[in-house]
């Protein structure tokens, strides 16, 4: 088996596991992430009725690195989650460690003022 091929299914098995546990409602949604070699992208999630509350990727945010666009990018989804109300979410990490980007990306939502 090549080697990518059994990590993507590692990560998609822990995944699953993940989502088996989180649910987003509407009082507190969850805040899913997903990030590729190039950007990370997260979203806030009703999963109650199946839609999307709030949207952002780090390709559309300016920045000269990428340290800069994730925490923009989770200052920007923090705003936008407070103009809704929103002070509470579920953290769904997507099946990846949390180190790196992922961890970055939340602690900049935390100090942002989200809660989870």
């Amino acid at each position: 088996m090549n080697k990518s091929i059994k990590k993507q299914q590692k990560r998609t098995a822990r995944r699953r596991r993940i989502r088996a546990r989180i649910f987003g409602t509407a009082l507190r949604p969850r805040l899913s992430v997903h990030k590729s070699n190039t950007q990370l992208r997260a979203q806030l999630i009703n999963d109650e009725n199946g839609t999307t509350l709030v949207a952002v990727a780090t390709s559309k945010i300016d920045g000269s690195t990428k340290k800069e666009k994730l925490q923009s990018a989770a200052q920007k989804l923090a705003e936008e989650a407070k103009s809704k109300k929103i002070k509470k979410v579920v953290f769904d990490r997507g099946g990846f460690e949390y180190t790196g980007n992922i961890k970055l990306f939340a602690d900049s939502v935390r100090e942002a003022g989200l809660e989870f």
